[in-house]
């Protein structure tokens, strides 16, 4: 078992990443805990409900399906689980259980920060993306069609339960897209998570388990270290933002419905890679190290249509942008990035248009 503890002015707690560790969830539910409330798909539950129901052990509790789907993370549908929750018995005494993707996490502990002005949450990671990202940290929320994740609270859960055997049942596509979000990890601050994913890639792809288990206590170290420093995303923490600045703007510009989430985050990093080397800030063998890491595990869906000035457009309503300056998490190094403002339209451009090159590849 790997345990990483998050502390925050909030709250402290743990992720664990254990195998069979869905197993212990009533270990961390509060002292006078009421109804549960289970958010989580319908697949989702089908793969895996009965380990939460065992785990459960008769306690009383409801199952509430959030529909899914980067188009459904709306505030509609957080108000839609809000009046199921009232209609169920909810009270200040509730419990939420996000049991699902990144998209699921988001929502239910968005839900969790509002219903009642805010009920415990337990966060149960089941994909790749959502164990090693999502699910730890306490951001929250829904999109607007202006962009992503716009509307939300920074929230901490109870605990964070990673259970690497559920990525058994989890379809290719969506276990690469998580090993994006690891990557992303590698090379913004663990040199050497970074050259076990660039050397160890048929291990990796193949789920064997000690590289697994590895790679994601690997991560999870590293987003438990940065959200203790830096909660509320004020300085350090922005560095997880590799990759997401261009990321978010595909996923907006595609109407969230070409790409997953960790895909947008991969052509996001090859965009911010090359930035880095057009400005002179990462030399050349770096950068081709990272763009030959990211396609390892690729590719990625069409590109075709895509179109660098409108991305270049769109950068301007991510939350990230301060004041009008678009901020850029930036590779200096493999294990290191600067966050940098003020780069030239020209780099952006020359460097998404390059992306488009770059992530069709397959290594």
């Amino acid at each position: 078992m790997a345990s990483y503890r998050v502390q925050t002015q909030q709250r402290a707690y743990d992720a664990i990443v254990e195998r069979g560790c869905i197993a212990r969830v009533t270990e961390f539910l509060p002292a006078r805990a009421g109804r549960i409330f289970v958010v989580t798909t319908a697949d989702v539950w089908g793969f895996h409900g009965g380990r939460v129901e065992k785990a459960l052990g008769g306690r009383d509790h409801k199952v509430l399906f959030f529909p899914g789907g980067e188009p459904r993370k709306r505030m509609a549908e957080v108000e839609a689980l809000a009046e199921q929750m009232m209609d169920a018995g909810g009270d200040r005494s509730s419990v939420i259980v996000a049991f699902g993707g990144g998209i699921v996490t988001d929502v239910a502990g968005f839900l969790a920060a509002v219903f009642m002005r805010g009920v415990p949450v337990i966060q149960i990671a089941t994909t790749l993306l959502a164990q090693v990202d999502a699910a730890v940290g306490g951001k929250t929320g829904v999109n607007l069609v202006a962009g992503k994740n716009l509307v939300g609270a920074f929230y901490q859960p109870v605990v964070v339960l990673i259970d690497p055997e559920v990525l058994d049942t989890l379809p290719e596509r969506e276990y690469r897209a998580g090993l994006y979000e690891i990557v992303k990890c590698g090379v913004i601050r663990d040199a050497e998570l970074f050259g076990i994913l660039a050397d160890r890639a048929d291990r990796v792809i193949a789920h064997e388990p000690e590289t697994v288990d590895a790679i994601i206590a690997g991560a999870v170290k590293i987003k438990a270290e940065v959200v203790t420093a830096d909660e509320r995303e004020g300085d350090l923490r922005r560095i997880l933002n590799f990759g997401h600045t261009v990321g978010h703007a595909l996923e907006a510009e595609t109407h969230y419905e070409r790409f997953l989430h960790g895909e947008a985050v991969a052509f996001g990093m090859h965009a911010a890679t090359g930035i880095a080397e057009l400005s002179g800030r990462l030399n050349a063998a770096d950068a081709a190290a990272i763009h030959g890491a990211i396609r390892r595990y690729g590719p990625i869906p069409s590109l075709e249509g895509i179109s660098a000035t409108n991305l270049l457009a769109r950068l301007g309503s991510d939350k990230k942008t301060v004041q009008g300056q678009v901020h850029f998490v930036l590779p200096v190094k493999i294990g290191a990035v600067a966050i940098v403002s003020g780069v030239a339209d020209a780099h952006v451009l020359e460097a998404i248009d390059a992306a488009v090159g770059q992530a069709v590849q397959v290594q």
